[in-house]
């Protein structure tokens, strides 16, 4: 029997020319200089994923190969699971709203734990197509040494956001899908799990990264208050609009000061430097532990300047065995902090806003503070403007 050849054996270069024009022909060209003649391809591959190739060759995976599709044991599933519970938790809203979103795309959601496993995908029968809907099965191993390259293999392996499409798959058999993933990561900044969506048999007729980053932004927070639910919550932003929404900062203090964790946001407004042990929130925000509890007894955000000179806008939540215990100077009882901007006077919101809702209401709120200029909003939000657009079609914007 004729053994295949080797995934890097030298052969002739296949001809180039008018026969390779559209994005998905030119990356099967590439894919066929690499694997068949050694060639490091440029240009329509990007280098997550021929660091991908690369790692799958080194492994000795060969492009013919068929993936593993069978779950792991039930066993291994059960205790999956089991220790995913705060995962699970804080993912639930987001993920049934996506599905309820992407409803009719043809898409799925895929959400794995830190090794790899899905935990939670979109059902079966939702016209995924027969392949997402095995390879979404509860306890299939979707990791680099399984599945070759994909965007929940690759999020796995470097931690970071990736966007695999078509012919870069590793394996043949997957070069029918197109997939974006991002990483889900604890107080600690620890990865907990990758959340992916996926399409068989054609591109995203819509930025699925995007989308997938303002999913896993929300679910990021949402574990990070139940991990710091026993300890003092303070929020903070460049706008009081933007505290409660998925933009705020947070970081978790103990009573005594001690700084225990910070979220993504919060990281990108205070650039917190390298440091041995634990910091403290004077280093950290400038921020006395008595400033703190007065903070605590306070309804409204109030103004607090950093030591590096900027003035944010910040609020505090007490530890959840302490909310019902503080009485406000005017004799009532604790309320949880507003999680809305100020002009919202109705029922106060849920901790972490739906996605849907909270997008909708930051970019009115956005825009009517940059008088209405798109270009302006989208950069207060790190956005681009063709996002902003889409979401302003069936948001309406402000006049």
């Amino acid at each position: 029997m004729q053994m295949p050849p080797s995934p890097l054996a030298p052969r002739p270069a296949p001809a180039s020319g008018p026969f390779f024009t559209t994005p998905a022909q030119r990356t099967q060209l590439e894919r066929e200089r690499f694997f068949e003649q050694g060639q490091r391809p440029t240009g329509m591959v990007g280098e997550a994923v021929l660091q991908s190739w690369t790692r799958c060759v080194g492994a000795g995976l060969q492009p013919q190969q068929r993936p593993e599709f069978e779950p792991v044991t039930r066993a291994r599933t059960k205790a999956v699971l089991e220790r995913c519970h705060p995962l699970l938790q804080a993912a639930a809203p987001e993920v049934q709203q996506l599905d309820a979103m992407l409803a009719g795309t043809g898409c799925k959601s895929l959400l794995t734990d830190r090794e790899g496993i899905v935990v939670h995908s979109t059902p079966a029968g939702s016209g995924a197509g027969a392949l997402l809907d095995t390879i979404g099965r509860l306890g299939v191993y979707l990791g680099e040494p399984n599945f070759g390259s994909t965007a929940p293999g690759i999020s796995l392996s470097t931690g970071l956001d990736s966007t695999v499409a078509g012919a870069e798959h590793f394996f043949g058999a997957l070069q029918q899908l197109h997939c974006a993933a991002a990483p889900v990561r604890d107080r600690e900044g620890r990865m907990a799990g990758v959340l992916d969506l996926s399409i068989q048999g054609g591109p995203f007729a819509f930025d699925a990264l995007a989308l997938v980053r303002q999913c896993v932004t929300v679910i990021e927070n949402r574990l990070f208050a139940a991990q710091s639910a026993q300890e003092v919550m303070l929020c903070f932003q460049a706008s009081p609009a933007l505290l409660g929404t998925p933009l705020e900062g947070r970081v978790a203090v103990a009573e005594d000061g001690r700084v225990l964790g910070l979220n993504a946001a919060g990281a990108q407004l205070l650039r917190p430097a390298p440091e041995g042990g634990t910091p403290h929130v004077e280093t950290l925000l400038g921020m006395t532990v008595g400033t703190m509890h007065r903070l605590l007894q306070s309804r409204a955000p109030a103004p607090h300047r950093l030591p590096s000179g900027l003035r944010l806008w910040m609020r505090a939540q007490p530890p959840a065995r302490r909310a019902a215990a503080i009485a406000w100077p005017d004799g009532d009882e604790a309320a949880p902090a507003p999680t809305v901007p100020p002009r919202n006077t109705g029922p106060a919101a849920p901790a972490v806003p739906s996605l849907r809702a909270v997008s909708d209401q930051l970019i009115i709120d956005t825009l009517r503070q940059c008088g209405g200029n798109v270009a302006k909003a989208a950069r207060t939000l790190g956005v681009s403007r063709g996002l902003l657009y889409r979401h302003l079609r069936p948001a309406g914007r402000p006049g």
